[in-house]
């Protein structure tokens, strides 16, 4: 009994050890699992941080490099001044816009043949590490040197400086020479572009200045009245009321808001209208255009017409269109430009939609912008990213970085571009665009003038392209109130048209 009873006693402590080391078997995989699970949180949290770095690290080198390289208080580029030689800047066919001189004792200077003809959209760079244009945007490739390895070695070696990237540019002297030179001694801008890649051909703005001069002329230049700043850009940077300009904008909206029956359209115009509620806006000189459909009335700019359609307008629609088409929004260009802006609310007075319509109101414009909308129109309600940078090459000729069209957007149909074609080509058939009327490159475009201030001084406006059925190059002017020497816009851009294609 006294065996049974303790073989008994011996099977109990057997399984109390065995309850025990099962306990303690689980409170350790307990442990295990908890640390397991914190080293996998750790673990995680490394690789999310570390992927989270190279999407940052992709975004930074797609979208923001460019901009914090080029910054102008970014001076760890422009310590590379040190040892490279800045680049070239050279129009589309190769023609030097801006290289620098070294003397014989080693003395750089920057020079620009063409002196005042591309100071904007090329710029200049100081002696003070000021940068503008061109030289400030593409300021890392031109003072980067060649990958080549042993091309660098050589140069440590012999402490010779190495020469930076070379940028080829979009421009063309010859349309830049014939805008130039059309504007005269007027206030304004010029600035064209191929319709279907977005490749600016010209741009220039005037007043201008000598980019040889940076050095010992800029601080008299800051001194000057902003009305005649020299420093401004007038193409990207210029804020104007686009005047009849915008008929183009105010007809599309008209179109989408009458989609079954815009066509049917009439009005009867006895030189003003009056909108109760509203006020009286005038045609020019008072100009009475008797019956007139759509068309008619686009082509004959009549602002009887078109403020009365401004009034009518939809505002919820008016404003989703102004802004598929980037009004108070940023426009997808890599250089310097002013937003354009419309006010338009749904408070808005009948009064503020019919001068709207026509253009005037609170409404500004950069002719950037109007050419923009003027070329989507010609390449069948798509817009291109403007770009003036075609390529960069290094001092051996390689290509280092090659621009290609991109599309910003479709910002109308087909079946409405080809309509507002049709619009725009009988402003130069039949209506206030008649100075290209017997050209044989056959444009299409809309002629504006804009009052603003008090007096009876309005800005000229042209924007357009050609051929209207095949456009190749669009074109927009601005002429500011007081020009001479020239009749109105439509002749600087006929003079551009004329140099293209070749009269």
């Amino acid at each position: 009994m006294k065996v049974t009873g303790k073989m008994a006693e011996n099977k109990k402590q057997d399984r109390r050890r065995k309850k025990q080391n099962i306990q303690s078997d689980i409170v350790d995989n307990e442990k295990k699992n908890l640390r397991n699970k914190e080293t996998n949180i750790i673990a995680f949290f490394f690789v999310g941080l570390f992927l989270a770095t190279i999407v940052y690290l992709c975004i930074f080198n797609v979208k923001d490099a460019g901009t914090i390289v080029n910054n102008p208080y970014n001076k760890r580029v422009d310590n590379q001044e040190s040892k490279v030689v800045r680049g070239d800047i050279l129009a589309d066919d190769g023609d030097v816009l801006a290289t620098t001189l070294t003397d014989e004792d080693g003395n750089e200077t920057r020079y620009y043949p063409y002196d005042n003809l591309f100071c904007h959209s090329v710029g200049f760079t100081s002696l003070t590490g000021m940068k503008t244009g061109i030289e400030q945007s593409q300021n890392y490739f031109l003072l980067s040197e060649t990958d080549n390895v042993l091309d660098q070695i050589g140069n440590d070696l012999s402490g010779g400086k190495a020469k930076g990237h070379n940028v080829t540019t979009t421009l063309n002297v010859e349309l830049t020479k014939a805008a130039y030179k059309a504007l005269g001694n007027n206030k304004g801008a010029v600035i064209a572009m191929e319709p279907a890649t977005g490749k600016i051909l010209a741009m220039v703005s005037n007043p201008s200045f000598d980019a040889n001069a940076v050095n010992t002329d800029y601080d008299e230049w800051i001194t000057y009245d902003s009305a005649d700043s020299v420093l401004l850009n007038r193409a990207t940077q210029g804020l104007y009321p686009p005047g009849s300009t915008f008929k183009i904008i105010t007809a599309l909206a008209y179109i989408r808001q009458n989609q079954n029956d815009y066509y049917n359209y009439s009005y009867n115009c006895d030189g003003q209208a009056y909108i109760s509620g509203g006020t009286t806006i005038a045609c020019f000189d008072h100009t009475a255009h008797g019956y007139q459909d759509l068309r008619k009335a686009f082509a004959n700019s009549c602002n009887s017409a078109f403020s009365t359609i401004g009034a009518g307008l939809n505002k919820t629609s008016f404003m989703n269109l102004c802004s598929t088409l980037l009004f108070n929004s940023n426009l997808p260009v890599g250089f310097e430009y002013s937003k354009s802006t419309m006010a338009v609310t749904q408070d808005s007075s009948i009064s503020e939609m019919q001068e709207t319509g026509i253009g005037q109101g609170r409404t500004m414009m950069t002719p950037l912008h109007n050419m923009m909308i003027a070329a989507s129109v010609a390449n069948d309600g798509v817009m291109m990213t403007p770009y003036i940078v075609d390529s960069i090459s290094d001092s051996e000729g390689r290509t280092v970085v090659k621009n290609k069209p991109a599309e910003a957007g479709t910002v109308m149909s087909a079946e409405e571009a080809e309509y507002l074609t049709e619009c725009m080509r009988e402003v130069i058939t039949s209506g206030t665009g008649n100075s290209m009327k017997y050209s044989s490159y056959e444009a299409a475009g809309k002629t504006g003038s804009a009052q603003y201030d008090d007096s009876d001084r309005y800005h000229s406006w042209f924007t357009g392209f050609a051929p209207y059925d095949n456009p190749q190059i669009a074109v927009c002017v601005i002429l500011e109130g007081g020009y001479s020497g020239v009749s109105s816009a439509q002749v600087v851009a006929k003079a551009v048209f004329d140099t293209y294609f070749g009269y």
